[in-house]
């Protein structure tokens, strides 16, 4: 009986299974390596450059090339000169544009999904794809429209001069849209307490001045173009809503506006955090809108300074810095965002949260 038993047991990496290990490593290896030659050696190649002297006209990994340690990144974050000044400037224009592009990009694109997918609303086909168009629309051939729309003598200052305002010329005003709105209020000058200090190389003065007009130009047309990528996002998650939960809410008297906020939103969760994650790393990385419109201190962003410090300077040291300190801000402002929209235990709930659990279970949404 006993040898019975133990034949009957399968030997180990025996049977149909011998090999399997073997095999799974076989089918992953042409993936691992496409990621490591197109991938992770050009970003440790990268890390090399932004830690040496490398002139650009020879291998990285030359013996001529020096190790000179944390000085690129010095160069741009700690050391007076224009590298530090460019780079600050750089971070003021990005970080105004984030601010404005992902909170007004994701609000609108939770609009337009809500709207087209009422089942009331008629030629629902046909929305859907006018909003999304612009997505698939070439950036390089919406940025040209946007210049001529934005012209000194562009469609836009027609229709401001139609109703008797002066448009600028938006896209080469390099005023700070807030220091614009100080000096309607009679601050057209700094403050000692605000141009004796400052971060980057610019004084505090330039980092409250707003974005520029030209910017807010680009904040336009980034708004324009992904508002409809994420309306499809918000679309297919609102689908995968279950009928009868708004039947439910209808049956506890819930109206509109609070079944939007206390069931639709919450359940939006997900696709919430993916559409502020993708809008945020994608802000931070602006890059074709700005090439084609020729750079300038007014619309300047780390990414495009990357490139142009690289390309055009030939300082290969301080270009990839500048791409890996975008890199790091990208990732903390990530993972702060996803602790901000965190899923809370229902001890951590806030008093508003727990009295309207308290109004659901006694009596249902009011």
């Amino acid at each position: 009986m006993s040898t019975t038993r133990a034949s009957a047991r399968p030997r180990r990496g025996g049977g149909i299974r011998r090999g399997e290990a073997r095999a799974g490593y076989l089918f992953i290896a042409p993936a691992v390596i496409i990621a490591a030659v197109f991938l992770l050696i050009p970003i440790a190649l990268a890390f090399w450059v932004s830690l040496s002297d490398w002139n650009g006209f020879q291998s990285p990994l030359n013996p001529r090339v020096n190790f000179v340690g944390a000085d690129n990144y010095a160069a741009i974050t700690t050391e007076d000169g224009l590298a530090q000044r460019n780079f600050g400037r750089a971070v003021r224009n990005n970080l105004y544009y984030v601010l404005l592009v992902v909170p007004l990009q994701t609000a609108l694109s939770l609009f337009l999904a809500v709207q087209v997918n009422r089942a009331v609303l008629k030629g629902r086909g046909f929305f859907r794809t006018a909003f999304y168009f612009p997505s698939v629309t070439s950036s390089v051939a919406i940025v040209i429209v946007f210049q001529f729309l934005f012209l000194g003598t562009g469609a836009v200052n027609q229709v401001l001069r139609a109703f008797g305002a002066q448009g600028p010329n938006w896209l080469n005003d390099s005023r700070g849209v807030l220091h614009i709105v100080y000096g309607a209020f009679g601050a057209d000058t700094a403050p000692s307490a605000l141009a004796d200090g400052g971060a980057l190389g610019i004084s505090w003065w330039e980092w409250l001045a707003g974005p520029s007009v030209a910017m807010t130009v680009l904040i336009i047309l980034a708004i324009f173009t992904t508002s409809g990528t994420f309306m499809l996002l918000f679309l297919a998650a609102l689908q995968n809503i279950g009928s009868e939960i708004d039947e439910a809410a209808l049956m506890d008297g819930a109206k509109p506006l609070r079944k939007f906020f206390s069931i639709t939103l919450p359940m939006l969760r997900p696709t919430l955090f993916t559409v502020l994650t993708l809008g945020l790393i994608g802000s931070w990385q602006v890059f074709d809108q700005i090439y084609v419109l020729g750079g300038g201190a007014s619309i300047l962003t780390p990414a495009y300074l990357s490139y142009e410090t690289s390309f055009n300077e030939f300082r290969w040291g301080q270009g990839a810095a500048i791409a890996f300190i975008l890199f790091v801000f990208i990732i903390v402002l990530t993972l702060l965002q996803r602790w901000i929209l965190r899923e809370r235990s229902p001890k951590k709930r806030g008093f508003a949260q727990r009295a309207a659990a308290r109004n659901l279970s006694e009596g249902g949404i009011r």
